[in-house]
């Protein structure tokens, strides 16, 4: 019985530091199923999901991982794994403080579907401190993010940049709500 784990997220930038957990994923799971979320609630994204999805695809495809998928996820997580047959979902844990979160997510998969395994996993410890919304904001305000992201990612932000004028990103106070590099 082939084993397939489904790796959820927005990947609004895809960083290193999912990249990291998509690559040692695909080395555990006979399969590895990366769905990005359709819909994003937060105020200061980037990329729409094709984008998102390109990203990916583009940064898997040049590190040769054949065995891992990319698709959209536009329903409730354990309903997407049961539609394909998957019965593990891998989670990143950065910092201590990911982990509330996690586990109540995990604890409520596991009530809607107990079949469901949730698999945590830490990032390589030189990419723990990074996040896509801290990516976002350094792009917005001018920063240079190459080193946080897969070369695909970082050619998607270049042509970003080209269409985004660093004025609007200020408007309205920091972007992200997070005011980690305004003050």
């Amino acid at each position: 019985m082939k084993k397939v784990a489904v790796y959820p997220g927005t990947f609004d930038p895809l960083t290193m530091g999912h990249f990291d957990l998509i690559e040692r994923s695909a080395r555990q799971f006979d399969r590895l199923i990366v769905v990005v979320a359709g819909v994003s609630f937060k105020k200061s994204s980037m990329f729409d999901v094709q984008a998102r999805m390109s990203m990916i695809r583009e940064s898997v495809d040049e590190a040769g991982l054949k065995n891992v998928e990319i698709d959209q996820l536009d329903t409730l997580l354990v309903t997407y794994c049961r539609s394909r047959n998957v019965d593990v979902v891998v989670r990143g844990l950065r910092v201590y403080s990911d982990f509330e979160y996690e586990f109540q997510m995990a604890l409520t998969n596991r009530k809607l579907a107990p079949e469901i395994e949730t698999l945590f996993m830490m990032p390589n410890e030189c990419y723990s401190y990074v996040t896509a919304s801290t990516i976002r904001e350094i792009v917005r305000y001018g920063g240079d993010a190459t080193s946080f992201v897969p070369v695909p990612v970082h050619k998607h932000i270049q042509a970003f940049l080209s269409n985004f004028s660093r004025q609007d990103g200020r408007e309205g106070g920091g972007v992200g709500n997070t005011g980690a590099f305004d003050r």
